[in-house]
């Protein structure tokens, strides 16, 4: 084969293992912005999921304290009940205690 032969082959064997790099490369690169893609949206989630969790917290933090007041509104209640019902029955079996005599 004369050399101008084996340097045209050397040449397109050479531009063909180029061209194969290069589509290697960008195989590659298309993999990594891919990851780099999901990598973002995953981040962009745990913030999201972070501010939820935040607002969940004060919510909760909320309902306790309200839950908490309810709580002791309510055994004021039911002692103010208590106090009323015995102060009625005393009433009562002072006029039954006054009527039998």
């Amino acid at each position: 084969m004369p050399d101008g032969e084996n340097q045209q082959t050397d040449l397109n064997a050479a531009l063909l293992r180029f061209t194969n790099a290069v589509d290697a490369l960008e195989v590659t690169i298309d993999r990594h912005l891919d990851g780099q893609r999901s990598l973002n949206e995953a981040e962009d989630e745990v913030q999201n999921v972070n501010s939820d969790r935040v607002e969940l917290a004060e919510s909760l933090d909320k309902s306790e304290a309200r839950a908490a007041r309810l709580e002791s509104i309510n055994k004021e209640v039911s002692h103010r009940l208590v106090s009323a019902m015995e102060s009625i029955r005393g009433v009562i079996d002072a006029k039954t205690a006054s009527e039998s005599d």
